[in-house]
């Protein structure tokens, strides 16, 4: 007899839910006309922000990692293995694409090749890969010291030969403007093209007209523009980015400096009024904060099994 038809499985909440296809949209969002942005997050309830606010992408941001799990700044402390169990949780409970800080790779080809790995498997879209030595340094912070161009190729060609998707997207990233200037910036990068990276990220330039060298230099290649809050490059709006041929713009630790400010601000009001009311109108409610993280839904999966059928009454 033919089988029976399965049953449709149920409705999986966010955390849950597999997320397909999100490679291919990050690709597409780099092989458009229009700039786009990537806000920053550490944790998963920056990233349902980032979702819910309607942004096409998200940056998982290594120093907000490192400062909400370990309590300290960007200084490479962290283990790999604290980091990626980091990612996989964000990327479990967004849709859209994930790009994620890679740092160095964090060792030789072969660790780099895990790196990939292990980002791919957990659901990443894009590593980003720098050209430091380790340990690193946040690349708005003084201190940084490079590899030699050679060995960062190194890194960018394990890396693309490490990806199992074609459409896994690697970001070269150099930090030789600060120390070298930014003409050899711009000659590493054009070194990291070669080698393989889908996207070229030189960091910290140190003006306006910085940026639009930069852009001069690769009019056909995808550019990422940091936009670090304080740092060493001007915050310019999206338009005047794109105009400068740049296609993605990170904003890593926005929402990081804002819940630490906004926290202190709802710290103070509380100790001076001993409540929290007055603060109220600037927080999600409790329904809110619950929805945010498809609430309904959970709850729907846990009815599902927990609904079982009496036997009829004699």
């Amino acid at each position: 007899m033919p089988e029976a038809p399965a049953s449709p499985g149920p409705v999986l909440p966010i955390g849950f839910a597999d997320s397909p296809g999100r490679n291919r949209r990050l690709r597409q969002l780099l092989g458009g006309r229009d700039l786009f942005i990537a806000p920053g997050a550490f944790d998963c309830v920056g990233a349902r922000l980032v979702e819910a606010a309607g942004f096409p992408a998200l940056y998982i941001t290594g120093a907000g990692i490192s400062m909400s799990a370990l309590g300290a700044p960007d200084v490479a402390a962290l283990s790999f293995g604290e980091i990626i169990d980091r990612i996989r949780r964000i990327c479990d409970v967004v849709s859209i694409p994930v790009i994620a800080d890679g740092d160095t790779g964090y060792g030789g080809p072969l660790n780099v090749i895990r790196t990939v790995r292990e980002y791919e498997r957990a659901g990443v879209s894009g590593i980003q890969i720098e050209d430091q030595e380790w340990p690193k340094k946040c690349g708005h912070e003084p201190g940084r010291k490079l590899v030699a161009a050679t060995d960062m190729q190194m890194r960018i060609r394990a890396a693309v030969e490490a990806r199992r998707d074609p459409d896994f997207v690697v970001i070269a990233r150099t930090d030789a403007r600060a120390g070298e200037g930014l003409a050899a910036a711009i000659g590493r990068a054009r070194q990291y093209r070669a080698a393989g990276a889908d996207v070229i990220f030189v960091e910290s330039p140190q003006s306006e007209d910085e940026l639009a060298e930069v852009g001069r230099a690769f009019p056909e290649v995808p550019l990422l523009a940091n936009m670090v809050e304080g740092g060493k490059t001007p915050i310019l709006p999206a338009e005047r980015l794109q105009e400068l041929g740049f296609r993605l713009a990170i904003y890593p630790n926005a929402l990081t400096r804002l819940f630490a400010k906004a926290g202190l601000e709802m710290l103070a009001s509380l100790k001076d009024t001993g409540s929290s009311n007055a603060m109220s109108g600037r927080m999600l409610s409790h329904g809110a904060l619950w929805e945010l993280f498809d609430n309904a839904t959970w709850r729907a999966l846990e009815d599902r099994y927990l609904r079982v059928d009496q036997p009829a009454s004699p």
